[in-house]
């Protein structure tokens, strides 16, 4: 996938990116295949904000995605690349021989017309999907699971996959896309290849006004405040943060703090991201 520029007909224009959507071969969604999605606007069930800056945006409808691949042993024929305004990854429609039809992510190099298949002996190619105890070494996958069953929960972004590095018993050792190393038991399943879509991440959005119809509201800066809306907030002129780092609006140390509580999968993180 290429991207288009525009002319600058005017200061937002000027270096504006956006997809040609050279991939997309079908405008209208599958019906059958959509539900409504309502908009929290970062609320949760409370009715308090804990997402700011959510809010607004252009109607959506949710395209429901099959992230399980447990049709296991039918083959399936892409009919369509289509867009998806959930997600920054372009999804397929797949056409199995049953008679079902659903929704996948879709992978660098599936093309319309293609056969995909998931199960333990599934063809080595994009888009089909297998345990990884039956995939070889160093093989890009994405759309992982992480318990077996429960549905793919990794790995889901445009342009990203992860790799297979070894085998260790009952787990498999996977490098993600912000190389962390991470065992993942052998008996959940992935899908082949790299997610499409790649050129997604070089998109500029070139006006506020765009991030807008995304639902993204304004950012303040907290030097732009008052001292009783955000420890950055006050004094004469432009001032400094005055105190030891920046700081959330809440007080709490805003750069290199460390927020994660322990969790049961930090066993299986061999390396963290990052240095």
């Amino acid at each position: 996938m290429a991207l288009k520029t525009y002319r600058p007909t005017s200061p937002g224009r000027r270096g504006m990116t956006g997809s040609n959507f050279a991939e997309i071969t079908k405008d209208k969604p599958e019906k059958s295949l959509l539900t409504s999605l309502k908009k929290n606007a970062g609320r949760n069930n409370l009715g308090r904000i804990s997402v700011r800056h959510r809010g607004g945006g252009s109607k959506r409808r949710l395209r429901i995605i099959d992230f399980k691949r447990e049709k296991f042993g039918i083959p399936g024929r892409v009919a369509a690349i289509e867009y998806d305004p959930n997600r920054s990854a372009n999804i397929a429609l797949i056409y199995y021989v049953d008679g079902e039809k659903r929704y996948i992510l879709s992978p660098q190099g599936l093309n319309v017309g293609d056969i995909i298949k998931s199960g333990e002996n599934s063809e080595l190619k994009p888009g089909n999907a297998m345990p990884l105890k039956q995939m070889p070494g160093g093989t890009l996958i994405h759309n992982i699971e992480i318990e077996p069953g429960k549905g793919a929960q990794l790995v889901r972004s445009a342009g990203v996959a992860a790799q297979l590095m070894a085998k260790e018993g009952e787990y498999t050792l996977i490098r993600l896309p912000s190389s962390e190393m991470r065992r993942i038991r052998s008996d959940c399943i992935a899908t082949i290849g790299q997610v499409g879509n790649v050129e997604h991440q070089n998109i500029k959005m070139g006006k506020a006004g765009r991030v807008r119809w995304l639902g993204r509201r304004p950012q303040v800066r907290g030097s732009a405040m008052n001292p009783n809306d955000h420890p950055h907030g006050g004094g004469e002129g432009r001032s400094p943060v005055g105190m030891p780092g920046p700081k959330t609006p809440w007080g709490k140390p805003a750069m290199g703090y460390k927020t994660r509580k322990p969790k049961a999968s930090d066993r299986v993180i061999v390396k963290r991201r990052g240095k």
